[in-house]
Formats: C-alpha cells, structure tokens, sequence
C-alpha cells in the first residue's frame, strides 16, 4: 500500500510538472524514479511534500522535490540522513548527515557528506517545485546508497560551513527514502 501511495504521489507530480532549479533540466527527474520519500511535518511544522530519486550513473542521483508549508522567499537546508527513522517529533532519531566516507561538511563544490544537498529555495507560497543532480550518492546499491536513509528539510538555510551539519536549525519535515 505505502508503495502504491508513494507511485500515485510522483504520478500525479509528474503530470503537473515540475520547475527545474540551478538549471538542471525541466522537470524530467521524476522519470526514472527508483526511490522516493513522503516527507511528514516535524517540530510543530506545517511542511510536506514528495522527493524522487533516479539514478544518474553510478555516484550521481537526479533528486525531484515537491514540498510546501515552508517559509516563503527563503532557503532551507536538505539532507539525506543516516537512518530511516522519522519516528521522534523533531526527527532526531534520523541521526546525523549520511557520510559513509567520514568527510566534512560542504556544499556541492567542495568536499562534502554524501548527505549533502543543495538548500531549496522557495517562492512566494513557501513551495519548492525542482529537480537537480547530486553527485557522491547512489540509489543501486554500494555504501553511498540512499535506500532506508531518511531525508530531511530544516527550518534555516545551511551556511555549508558549520561542522557537523551546517547550522540549518530544527528539522521541519522527514521522510523515509524507499525504493519504488
């Protein structure tokens, strides 16, 4: 059944459309999609939504985000993180940043967890709608797979800097990452 839901959910986004973000494509994320994640508010939030994962070689995943309930005209710190568990009400029990090859920190241009990932942006409604690549993990297998990770929206933009997580503040919304 959570499958089904999960298939019904990225249909019905992909029939809408999506906007591509820092101009990687228009949308065509959603096809392909080997794993997505239903994010469920946390932290007395609002925030919910859908991401996609496809495959994009082997070290690069096209991630396809549809979320809403965030802060509008702001940026919020995104992260896969190291257990599939979106059980507690601030999402603690998701555990840190997903680094299975211990680095630090960073933004997509530096070195990085694999966990990293761009901030969203939202518009005027608190609504992303976007799709881009992230290099450094994997949805088929091999120790930089996300499947039964959890992914995870903050309430504040990462600064890329602060160790270990980028000084995002609370988790707003989680969901775990399962294969389609």
């Amino acid at each position: 059944m959570k499958t089904s839901l999960a298939a019904l959910t990225l249909l019905s986004l992909l029939a809408a459309g999506c906007a591509s973000q820092s101009g990687s494509g228009s949308g065509s994320g959603m096809r392909g999609a080997v794993a997505s994640a239903s994010l469920a508010p946390k932290s007395g939030s609002s925030t919910m939504g859908t991401v996609a994962f496809s495959p994009r070689g082997a070290d690069a995943v096209m991630v396809t985000v549809d979320i809403s309930g965030l802060k509008p005209n702001a940026e919020h710190g995104f992260h896969v993180h190291e257990r599939g568990d979106c059980g507690a009400p601030d999402a603690m029990s998701a555990g840190g940043h997903f680094n299975p090859m211990g680095k630090k920190h960073g933004g997509m241009m530096e070195e990085h967890h694999a966990g990293d990932i761009p901030n969203l942006k939202t518009d005027a409604q608190g609504r992303v709608r976007a799709s881009f690549e992230v290099k450094g993990m994997s949805v088929e297998g091999g120790p930089m797979n996300i499947i039964g990770k959890s992914v995870v929206v903050h309430r504040d933009a990462d600064n890329y800097k602060s160790q270990p997580a980028g000084d995002s503040g609370p988790r707003i919304a989680c969901g775990m990452i399962q294969r389609l």
